[in-house]
């Protein structure tokens, strides 16, 4: 394992990620990934923690993925689910914490539709004063760091699978694809691709990427790097009035975004969080945005295709190019997830011990 030190208490957002931080989490990860590649995969590391699942939003992969990790860990898991708890009786979500937290739980693991809930989640319990860490699963249209370590992990393994680091992806033209606007996994991407260096093109329909999104990342990027260098508010704020992110482009076609692209990054079409009628046809999106073999041709001819999950197939990609081993990761994308979430747990609870 990585001797660096984890000071980290909380992982809620990857806006303030430093470089140690995210190479940290690689090369646990890769630690990791090379226990679950032999017969045993279990390890002790947590053995007698407890590790709480507080999913108030349905997931498949993101929720089996933390739960599969904190077990391969010699952890114990407390999974809860909305429709079967007090809370369809009246109970708040911090009354609901604070259940687990008296059951004995180190760390809460939080998924809610609502941005925000698990940064009020940890800041109860550091206002109680107790050593419980929690994690932030995807929040509304906030964050999913986890997810977004995974991608750079997978990425980064590609390049390197002996040494996945930040750096690798330095000078990278990396494309994310899709419904930006609602999409956490955009934004945890954009701050995890902005900090290795990478060039990052933004492409979707007007109506899925304002012009003010590129605003609203540069002022939380430079709020970001402001914080990291320890600077006051003031500064922070005149930091922001003029300063933009150079690595970040907006496009409203497909084809500037593709053109000697890395790596294409897709995003699934949110229709859950969509409150308009914002695009005209599935059929129609398909057409001028959704990823196909042919459109890959303007990318350079290793380029490789990422998707989060769950994917709509013939939307926002081809059935024939998701299924395709010589361009999609998407597979090694969930294969991922168990060896960073482990990587995520263990560096949150190897000092609770």
């Amino acid at each position: 394992m990585p001797t660096t030190t984890w000071n980290r208490h909380h992982i809620l957002s990857l806006a303030d990620f430093t470089t140690t931080e995210y190479d940290t989490v690689l090369q646990t990860a890769a630690s990791f990934q090379e226990v679950l590649s032999r017969r045993t995969k279990k390890v002790p590391t947590l053995q007698g923690q407890v590790v709480a699942n507080l999913f108030f939003e349905p997931s498949t992969r993101t929720r089996s993925s933390f739960e599969l990790a904190a077990k391969r860990l010699s952890a114990d898991t407390l999974n809860f689910a909305a429709a079967s708890s007090s809370m369809t009786k009246g109970e708040t979500i911090l009354d609901t914490a604070k259940t687990y937290l008296a059951m004995g739980t180190d760390i809460m693991v939080v998924r809610h539709r609502e941005a925000g809930v698990p940064n009020a989640i940890a800041a109860e319990m550091d206002r109680l004063g107790v050593r419980v860490s929690v994690l932030n699963a995807g929040d509304g249209q906030h964050e999913h760091p986890s997810q977004a370590l995974l991608d750079l992990f997978t990425i980064t393994t590609i390049i390197d699978p002996d040494r996945p680091r930040l750096e690798l992806l330095k000078g990278k033209k990396i494309a994310i694809v899709g419904d930006i606007l609602h999409s956490r996994v955009a934004r945890s991407n954009i701050w995890s691709l902005i900090a290795s260096g990478a060039e990052v093109h933004l492409a979707a329909p007007p109506t899925l990427l304002p012009k003010l999104f590129a605003k609203y990342i540069s002022e939380e990027a430079d709020r970001a790097a402001c914080r990291r260098q320890g600077r006051s508010q003031e500064m922070i704020n005149s930091s922001t009035s003029s300063h933009s992110t150079p690595q970040l482009f907006l496009h409203w076609q497909l084809e500037p975004a593709l053109q000697n692209a890395d790596f294409v990054m897709t995003l699934r079409l949110q229709k859950e969080r969509m409150t308009a009628h914002l695009l005209p046809s599935l059929r129609e999106y398909h057409q001028l945005f959704g990823i196909t073999s042919t459109k890959l041709q303007l990318c350079k001819p290793n380029v490789k295709v990422l998707h989060p999950g769950p994917v709509n197939r013939g939307v926002e990609i081809s059935s024939e190019l998701m299924d395709d081993p010589e361009f999609s990761l998407i597979q090694s994308q969930v294969t991922s997830g168990v060896a960073v979430r482990m990587a995520l747990l263990y560096l949150l609870g190897s000092g609770k011990a």
